[in-house]
């Protein structure tokens, strides 16, 4: 008797066992190609009957947690929809064929393309009758040439933003071995990245932005090689409040950065040390907002670009190049140069000379695009 219910247990333990190895996750690795065994980034892989996914990344790699039986779904712009079934084998490699329906219309947004069905507002379509008839290398190649509706149609920032930041591709921080060629790539995320600056003191910190419309994003952030945090540095909070335009301090220590509070009504330079935490706000008159700012080598004064009308501060008077120093919680300002005859649309980008006593800047008031600079110490009469 006892024999028997010793091989009864045995026998329950090992059926609790085999199920619970078969309904185990496995990590499913794999890489996905196109019909030329390129890598494919950005591909949808998404497990059957559940919102649990994941995209293949800049070398068309991918990983995802699934169990024996489970359905993955491989899915593409342009291609036809793979479904394959998760066994025992836990590495698969997928080769996206194209289809003739989905390529009848690719719509270019910005930097990558999408269905036009997702897509609101003007935006530049080429058919695959067209790509076909350009001598190409590649597609990429093909719409290159012929896309420049896109931008034709939508010339401005403020009307090709939103059709690139409602993307939402993935895109990649990455670095570049300037004495190998090495490209290595440090970070993804399917968002609009912009405005990669290295710390002036720590080679180890990388700031950089959520770029698309201000009032829509919390914009500033840094990324830690050596740990890989990424750490915001200023949060919205009210609706419509913009941050953006962000600069590193000489020291390594500041971030500082245009924020209105909210969107073209309350103008500020701001600073956050990310060190201590400590927060600056100086405010500023409309007329005195700009553009761009940034700040002299000793970190005692600032400078800033200014303005038209079509602006967001609409400032009746800001097109000057202007020197501005500290003065408790406001900055006092000084007019340097008039922009007036100035085209906006070309941002005249401030930044001081070396030994501080410059302000350099871009215009075109002269009819043509030059680089300027503007002694700040005025001479003696």
């Amino acid at each position: 008797m006892k024999h028997f219910i010793h091989k009864f247990i045995f026998f329950c333990l090992f059926y609790i066992i085999s199920y619970s190895i078969q309904a185990q996750e496995m990590n499913i690795k794999g890489k996905v190609l196109d019909e030329n065994n390129v890598p494919l980034p950005g591909v949808n892989i998404l497990i059957k009957g559940t919102t649990q996914g994941t995209q293949s990344d800049f070398d068309g790699n991918f990983s995802i947690q699934a169990e024996n039986g489970d359905v993955l779904i491989f899915s593409y712009v342009g291609t036809k929809t793979i479904e394959r079934i998760v066994s025992e084998d836990n590495t698969y490699d997928v080769v996206m064929e194209s289809d003739s329906s989905e390529l009848d219309e690719i719509v270019v947004v910005g930097y990558g393309s999408v269905r036009k069905s997702d897509l609101t507002g003007a935006v530049s379509s080429v058919s695959a009758e067209e790509l076909s008839s350009v001598p190409a290398m590649t597609a990429a190649q093909a719409l290159q040439g012929r896309a420049a509706g896109l931008f034709k149609n939508n010339p401005k920032k403020s009307d090709y933003f939103n059709l690139i930041y409602e993307a939402h591709l993935p895109r990649h921080l990455m670095t570049i071995d300037v004495e190998t060629g090495k490209l290595s790539k440090l970070y993804r995320e399917n968002a609009w990245l912009n405005h990669e600056q290295f710390s002036p003191t720590d080679p180890n910190l990388l700031m950089y932005c959520h770029e698309g419309p201000w009032h829509k994003v919390d914009r500033i952030w840094t990324y830690n090689l050596s740990t890989g945090e990424t750490t915001l540095i200023h949060k919205r909070t009210v609706h419509r409040e913009i941050a953006g335009h962000e600069f590193f301090g000489p020291d390594g220590k500041t971030i500082w950065f245009d924020l209105q509070i909210p969107r073209g009504e309350t103008f500020y330079l701001a600073g956050k040390n990310f060190e201590t935490g400590e927060k600056t706000r100086y405010q500023l008159e409309r007329n005195e907002w700009s553009i761009h700012f940034n700040i002299s080598p000793d970190m005692k004064t600032f400078a800033g670009d200014g303005g038209d009308k079509s602006q967001v501060a609409h400032a009746e008077d800001g097109q000057w190049i202007y020197h501005f120093k500290p003065n408790g919680k406001e900055l006092d300002s000084e007019k340097l140069v008039d922009m007036s005859k100035h085209d906006y649309d070309l941002e005249p980008n401030v930044h001081f000379s070396p030994d501080g006593k410059w302000i350099i800047f871009r215009a075109n008031f002269e009819g043509s695009t030059q680089i300027y600079a503007v002694k700040i110490k005025k001479h003696k009469a």
